[in-house]
């Protein structure tokens, strides 16, 4: 695949091209391969070339090509297939001269292409047109039109001969441009306009280079912006050009401070509409862009590396960062942002991270739809703890304008926290498990503050709920509520760590029913025995859903005899119909901040710790006599 460089002022730019070249027998791949390399057209080729390299300097990009020839062999299927998706750019030859070859295109090779899932630029290239019947000439336009329409990935078509030499060179060049600059990430060919995640971007860059902040880049600005892309100043006059071109166009994109937002825009897709789009890769990728339009890898630092008992956390400078640019973007001051305003705060980045799973309906939202600060920064603190990468690469394309690897902090190990017998953490992760109907989904709506419903849907998949609890003495906390649906625990417990980002577990039963009673208590022993077993064990808490309605007979005594023999508090009684939570949110930060208490232990656990005991003390015994026996010697 093409190769980004390393090291240099421009990770985003490939420094390799791969062009595999495919299509039927005797269409002429590998004559073409050869006239390309040697310039000569070839007496005999063999049937399968080894990778052919042009050098650098072939093409005045000076990228390094490598074409990769393939077999027609029925028995070598398999090994074409392979190439093809190792392929950065695809050339599909066919025979002018051979009519059936370029119907093959459709019916058997882009289909082809489609099944393998390869998603590169295809090049579409009519060989040995020196023999085609004179009397059969028609338009390579008109031919390949209804093709192109059917196919979008087809970047390029053109004709050649190797036997006369025409148009050889400019089959690879295609290709190799295909690559560097391909049209698809930023021009939408239908609708003939530049494509969101290009404009995103754009915009992202336009801000970025617009320093006193006045919506328009000045000429002094407009200066800047080119010698950083092109390493050249504009003259006075070409800048009065650029911005008489645009303002002939598009009146609104120049004012009296100089090109706007809209006129940027307005030159990018004139330069993509006449062919130039490697001026706007140019300028995408000096801003770290990479060919899906999203910043570079190596521009996003890696987290820190932690122990799964470990879990990440923003720090106080991105906090910061976030409350003000919170402020910037509530245009209306209702200290809500509205889905409009989230659109806007997040219009440089590809996309809103909080439109996807898990985020979407994570977070408590007014009657508008708004995001309260509060509801805003613990989005931030879980895709943080989720994803703490991501936290990162969208901090930057908002404009954090420090070094963004100081806007997250890795957490003290859990284990240590219960040797201190305190939780430095900030955030907690809460997993809620009980059984179908307990009032799981109830509970994780509640702490959202949304309205009780009578309808029940089931919830086969993991779902997260977050919110600040507002703690005694003015702290605040972030709870994170994990929902695991019964059917999906077996699954979460086959995994050793799967406690490990836990820092308290609750158990949701319906009080009236003495079966989810029985259920809940099984799921409690079976996570406190995973704990015992991994070493992960977790504070955990029970919940008795649904108080208002009369609980079954010998809840008492069911729930004292668990709690004596597991050594955890009694069920807390909660009733998200009548709104009668019983602080229990405050509770379960609570108990996660003393993380060496509420610890169930089953059976099994309390006989290992007694085991254990009894050997510490069978030793302590046999070194003392040892240590008597040394003395008297």
């Amino acid at each position: 695949m093409a190769k980004a460089a390393a090291g240099t002022d421009n990770p985003a730019t490939p420094t390799a091209v791969r062009i595999v070249v495919a299509g039927d027998r005797g269409t002429g791949k590998s004559s073409l391969i050869v006239t390309a390399a040697t310039e000569n057209f070839p007496a005999n080729v063999p049937p399968l070339l080894p990778p052919t390299r042009l050098p650098e300097d072939f093409y005045p990009e000076r990228v390094p090509i490598t074409i990769i020839d393939t077999s027609s062999r029925p028995e070598d299927n398999s090994k074409v297939a392979e190439e093809l998706k190792r392929a950065d750019a695809i050339v599909l030859t066919y025979a002018c001269d051979q009519p059936q070859t370029l119907d093959r295109l459709s019916t058997f090779w882009l289909p082809k292409l489609r099944q393998l899932e390869v998603k590169v630029p295809v090049i579409v290239v009519g060989c040995r047109l020196d023999l085609r019947d004179e009397n059969q000439q028609v338009s390579l336009e008109q031919v390949m039109s209804p093709i192109m329409q059917q196919f979008r990935e087809i970047e390029t078509c053109i004709e050649c001969s190797a036997f006369k030499h025409i148009q050889i060179p400019e089959v690879f060049y295609y290709a190799q441009k295909a690559v560097l600059h391909p049209t698809g990430p930023l021009f939408d060919q239908e609708t003939q306009t530049l494509k969101d995640q290009c404009v995103r971007a754009l915009k992202r860059i336009f801000i970025l280079c617009d320093h006193d902040r006045d919506g328009a880049l000045s000429d002094a600005e407009l200066n800047d912006f080119q010698v950083k892309c092109f390493n050249a100043p504009l003259q006075p006059s070409e800048i009065v050009g650029v911005k008489r071109v645009v303002q002939e166009k598009l009146p609104e994109g120049v004012n009296e401070r100089g090109l706007t937002l809209t006129g940027f825009l307005f030159l990018h897709a004139l330069f993509i509409e006449k062919g130039r789009l490697e001026t706007t890769w140019t300028v995408l990728r000096k801003f770290g862009y990479n060919n899906d339009i999203r910043l570079a890898d190596e521009l996003i630092p890696s987290p820190t590396k932690r122990t799964p008992d470990q879990s990440v956390e923003m720090t106080n400078e991105a906090i910061d960062f976030l409350r003000v640019t919170f402020d910037v973007f509530d245009s209306d001051e209702d200290g809500a942002l509205r889905p409009r305003e989230l659109d806007e705060l997040f219009s440089t980045a590809p996309a809103s991270p909080f439109s996807e799973f898990p985020y979407t309906d994570a977070a408590e939202r007014n009657a508008f739809g708004g995001l309260s600060l509060d509801g805003f920064l613990s989005q931030w603190a879980l895709m943080t703890l989720l994803n703490p990468a991501s936290t990162m690469e969208n901090l930057i394309y908002i404009g954090y304008p420090g070094d963004v690897s100081s806007t997250i902090r890795v957490t003290r190990k859990r284990r240590l926290d219960r040797k201190k017998q305190q939780s430095e953490r900030n955030v907690f992760q809460c997993f809620v498990f009980g059984p179908k109907r307990a009032g799981k989904s109830a509970l994780l709506d509640s702490f959202l503050g949304r309205p009780f419903s009578d309808n029940y849907n089931p919830n086969t998949e993991e779902r997260y709920a977050v919110n600040v609890v507002d703690q005694p003495g003015g702290l605040k906390k972030t709870l994170v509520l994990r929902e695991i649906p019964e059917d999906g625990v077996s699954k979460l417990l086959s995994s050793k760590e799967a406690l490990a980002a836990c820092d308290i577990a609750v158990f949701v039963h319906d009080s009236s029913d003495e079966l989810s009673w029985t259920r809940a208590t099984q799921l409690l022993v079976e996570v406190a025995s995973h704990g015992e077993d991994t070493g992960f064990e977790v504070p955990c808490l029970i919940v008795a859903a649904k108080d208002d309605m009369d609980s079954f007979p010998s809840a008492i005594q069911h729930s004292t005899r668990v709690s004596q023999d597991m050594g955890t508090e009694a069920p807390i009684p909660i009733s998200t119909k009548l709104g009668d939570l019983n602080n229990l949110f405050r509770k379960i930060v609570s108990a996660a901040e003393h993380p060496h208490l509420s610890i169930p232990e089953t059976e099994a656990g309390r006989s290992r710790k007694q085991y254990h005991r009894l050997i510490n003390r069978s030793l302590m015994v046999v070194s003392g006599e040892v240590y008597i026996k040394k003395a008297r010697i």
